[in-house]
Parts: structure tokens; C-alpha cells; sequence
């Protein structure tokens, strides 16, 4: 018998791997709720209004939140990416991709991405919502 997880990837048999995310997972423990991230630093001032600079410093942004559970990238179960631009996001996917590496590692929880037509922040171009599950 298999070792119990606190965290398992779901992939229903027959289906095609998805690319950067994954299509489900279980897990169990305490949970750790961020709130949605803009591209600004910790003085609340956008750096830049390049959308991949803007999406690495939101998923810093996610993960400085997490530090302060204890949490780190591999606990994340379920990000929700809010973008102002789904043509620049696809167009520039390769470098977004890097940038999510770069911060986040090669973990690759269940994602939503959502183009809206605005963000309460004037200058952001993403905000990212994450969930944590905290365990083994």
C-alpha cells in the first residue's frame, strides 16, 4: 500500500498532461489563504510596468506572505492569476514562464488565469491569489 501524502497531483487516466499546471490535487493540513498580489514591492510603488517584471514581483509577493506561515512554493495547492492583457500573457508565455521558475521552482499547482478588464491598482497588469496547504 501506497505511503500516505499530504499532497497528491491529480491526472485522470487518458488525459493529456497539461503544460505549467496541474489539473487537480489533494491535500490535507493547515491552510494558508494570500490574498491577491499586484507587481509592487514592500513600499507599495510599482518598479516597473513591464507585465513579466510585474508577475515576478507578485509571485515574490505571494511567497513573502506565505513565509509568514511558515510556507513556502511547495505548499501552494491553487493559484488564481488575474491579468489586464491575456494577448500579452500568451505572447510573452515563454519569459512569464521563466519568471514563475525563477520564483516559484519547477512546482506546478492547479492555476486559473483570468483577463479583466481592470485591476484596483491603476498600474497593475496581474494580481495572483494563492492557496496554501501547510503539512509532510
Amino acid at each position: 500500500m501506497d505511503k500516505p501524502q499530504s499532497r497528491r497531483m491529480l491526472q485522470p487516466e487518458g488525459w493529456a498532461p497539461p503544460s505549467g499546471y496541474a489539473n487537480g490535487m489533494v491535500a490535507s493540513g493547515p491552510t494558508v489563504i494570500v490574498g491577491g498580489q499586484v507587481g509592487w514591492n514592500a513600499e507599495q510603488v510599482f518598479e516597473s510596468d513591464d507585465f513579466v517584471a510585474q508577475v515576478e514581483q507578485a509571485l515574490k509577493n505571494v511567497l513573502a506572505v506565505l513565509a509568514e506561515a511558515g510556507a513556502g512554493p511547495e505548499h501552494i495547492v491553487r493559484l488564481n492569476w488575474y491579468v489586464t492583457d491575456r494577448r500579452e500573457y500568451r505572447a510573452r508565455l515563454k519569459e512569464v514562464g521563466a519568471a514563475y521558475r525563477k520564483v516559484i521552482g519547477r512546482h506546478f499547482p492547479p492555476m486559473t488565469l483570468v483577463e479583466v478588464s481592470g485591476l484596483v491598482e491603476d498600474a497593475a497588469k496581474v494580481e495572483i491569489e494563492a492557496t496554501a496547504i501547510l503539512g509532510d
